[in-house]
């Protein structure tokens, strides 16, 4: 793991936790309503990743790309898609994002940056890297984060990009949220590398493991890596050791991992851990838990707006499938 001593300054701090728990609450909001039969949409939990999303998104300045999977809620969230927009996507309702076509599996925000939500493992690295060789083009200074799963790292693609990225010194940030299982494998059973970060000197790029669950690693290591992109140094690659606490998908057990594995899982949720640093820094429980209440009101307004919202008619299966030139 990297050795990262810079303390965060006060205001991120409560930045990255505001952020840590608009992706937790929206989370568990979702389980909930599925579990209430409110909804019926495939969900990807995100359930003990919330902080390596909020920290990378808490980097990155709003006029930066990001490129996440399914499992992108963390991202989605964290980097400020409005939430009624948002809500109103994964409802399948006309006031989302995509005007309710893309669903949980292909939101899409330009507004905020998250321009591409990918349902294929690995798809997004090569679209990053045209999102990053555009910028670098135009000279707009934006820096592209691509966030992916342990799982991708052993596809073609990911080799291709990392190849591509460094050759021409892209401004794009490799992030690999190592959850330790790509979907019902175990880390050790598809990959025999120690960490997957190793690999990015195979290439001459600059690559680093960090503890995802402590905020004192994964803030400052996103900042170094988005601070090297953009000043034109080229791609980075961030290894984010965490842990997915939920199940593949919602609905799915997670039977497969061993005990010690979830004792171990449970003993390092970022969540606490992330709470104990507040208090460190002397903000009160009184302070954390208002904020907490502030975001549940927020998505509680924004579900029941969604929720009520009409779905899209028919004829928009014929919209924004080709370019219309008038």
């Amino acid at each position: 793991m990297a050795e990262i001593a810079k303390e965060i300054d006060r205001d991120k701090l409560l930045d990255i936790y505001t952020r840590t728990m608009k992706v937790n609450r929206t989370d568990e909001k979702f389980r909930a309503l599925l579990m209430q039969g409110k909804v019926a949409v495939m969900y990807y939990c995100v359930r003990g990743q919330e902080l390596v999303s909020a920290a990378a998104m808490a980097a990155l300045e709003k006029e930066d790309y990001v490129v996440c999977t399914y499992r992108g809620q963390g991202e989605q969230t964290a980097k400020g898609i409005p939430i009624e927009k948002w809500w109103g996507e994964c409802l399948g309702k006309a006031t989302g994002t995509c005007k309710g076509k893309g669903g949980t599996m292909h939101i899409t925000d330009p507004e905020t940056g998250i321009m591409v939500t990918t349902g294929v493992v690995g798809s997004g690295l090569p679209i990053a890297n045209g999102l990053a060789m555009a910028s670098q083009n135009n000279g707009d200074g934006r820096v592209t984060l691509v966030s992916f799963g342990d799982g991708a790292a052993n596809i073609g693609g990911f080799h291709e990009a990392m190849n591509m990225a460094q050759l021409y010194k892209l401004p794009v940030i490799f992030l690999c949220q190592n959850n330790r299982y790509g979907e019902h494998t175990a880390y050790a059973d598809h990959t025999d590398s120690l960490d997957i970060s190793s690999r990015a000197a195979g290439y001459g790029m600059k690559g680093v493991k960090v503890d995802g669950n402590d905020v004192n690693q994964v803030y400052p290591a996103m900042v170094d890596a988005v601070e090297h992109a953009r000043s034109g140094k080229g791609p980075v690659l961030v290894e984010a050791m965490c842990y997915r606490m939920m199940g593949h998908f919602f609905g799915s057990d997670f039977s497969y991992m061993p005990q010690e594995h979830i004792a171990e899982m449970q003993a390092e949720d970022p969540l606490p851990k992330l709470r104990a640093v507040m208090l460190e820094r002397q903000f009160t429980e009184e302070e954390l838990d208002k904020i907490v209440a502030e975001i549940d009101a927020e998505i509680d307004a924004a579900v029941r707006h969604a929720l009520d919202a009409p779905l899209p008619d028919t004829d928009e299966i014929y919209k924004d499938v080709l370019e219309e030139v008038s």
